[in-house]
């Protein structure tokens, strides 16, 4: 099986047995008590499959851990100067990984289980399995301070999947952490999402707050957020593992130019089809238009480009107060203050939504203080 998942195009290939697998049912509710999910309320209701392999599926003897590199062929972090351009993580900037690691899942679970007379079951992500925990006894890596998965031969970058079946395999050597010392991934949170070594405040969390969180950021963590559209990647990049990194090799997962860097000007003029057709075959996708717009006016906000500042000022008439709001807070970064009053005192008697005039309210007590 091993062979045929490498034959398949992934990257590294390893087994466990679900008695390997640290239970994780007391970091989990831990996680879940102090909050740290956020609105991500579907952690809460899968927490009792999510803790240990066979809460999922009792039935099963060995768990088959896959990975598929996806590195790029640059230092994401070198894109964070790019202040008129959208940063969108690595992992979002070619075809959507779940689709395209799943086809190969598939194609390996279905020779195995014809040759060996097992049942098998593939999860890729969106199932409650923690498959950083199972990766790591299974050899693959191990999750660094970061709580990301790290690999001593391919760093930050992997894609995760596993088969889970009823047959008997013989298990690979567990990885131990090779972190030491090092905080570099810790440090350079823009927004100190870490409250500790190997724990994550997902609130806190770009990654998070651009793809999960369904309304208004938090206004204290806006400035933070610099030119990040779509996810984030410094924890990942500046992992000293690195050195060992290589550029991904599947061709659905490459970077694609038009998801490279776009420029925010562009994408605060999006309408709903146009997204749609922009990130067809993409995860970004999923976020919806309106949140997505959300993110970028954010980005614009943080540009210092006052030549942006008329693409801020048109989503001020946007459809969607969700839009309309965070406009409003682009707006006030970027023009001058007697400009924005002047443009509050035109806009407000029209603005029936109770968040977006909040937000007007907000940016002229920011202005006159």
């Amino acid at each position: 099986m091993i062979a045929r998942a490498l034959e398949e195009g992934f990257d590294v290939a390893r087994v466990t047995r679900p008695e390997r697998v640290r239970d994780n049912a007391d970091r989990l509710a831990a996680f879940l008590k102090d909050g740290f999910h956020g609105t991500m309320h579907w952690m809460e209701t899968t927490a009792d499959r999510r803790a240990h392999p066979r809460s999922l599926w009792t039935d099963v003897r060995s768990i088959l851990v896959l990975g598929l590199n996806y590195g790029p062929d640059h230092d994401p972090l070198d894109d964070l100067a790019r202040t008129d351009r959208g940063m969108i993580s690595v992992y979002a900037r070619g075809d959507d990984y779940h689709d395209v690691v799943k086809k190969k899942l598939k194609a390996v679970a279905r020779d195995f289980a014809a040759r060996a007379g097992a049942d098998v079951k593939v999860f890729v992500d969106t199932a409650p399995v923690m498959e950083k925990p199972v990766a790591e006894a299974a050899g693959l890596g191990w999750q660094g301070k970061h709580t990301n998965l790290v690999s001593r031969d391919l760093g930050s970058w992997l894609f995760l999947g596993a088969i889970f079946t009823t047959a008997d395999l013989p298990a690979d050597e567990p990885e131990s952490d090779h972190c030491g010392s090092c905080r570099a991934c810790l440090d350079i949170c823009p927004t100190d999402a870490f409250p500790a070594p190997y724990r994550l405040d997902a609130r806190r969390c770009i990654s998070y707050l651009t793809i999960e969180h369904p309304g208004s950021i938090p206004r204290d963590l806006r400035p933070l957020m610099g030119n990040r559209i779509y996810g984030c990647d410094d924890c990942l990049a500046v992992c000293p593992w690195n050195k060992f990194a290589q550029a991904g090799r599947e061709a659905k997962l490459a970077a694609q130019p038009d998801r490279t860097l776009p420029e925010l000007a562009g994408l605060a003029r999006l309408d709903d089809q146009a997204f749609r057709a922009l990130f067809r075959k993409s995860p970004v996708k999923r976020t919806g238009r309106d949140r997505f717009l959300r993110n970028v006016l954010i980005a614009i906000g943080n540009s210092d480009d006052d030549r942006l500042a008329t693409s801020a000022v048109e989503c001020l008439r946007d459809s969607a107060p969700l839009v309309r709001g965070t406009a409003v807070w682009a707006v006030s970064r970027l023009i001058a203050p007697d400009a924005f009053l002047d443009l509050a005192d035109r806009s407000e008697p029209a603005e029936r939504d109770r968040g977006v005039l909040a937000e007007w309210r907000l940016a002229r007590d920011e202005i006159a203080s």
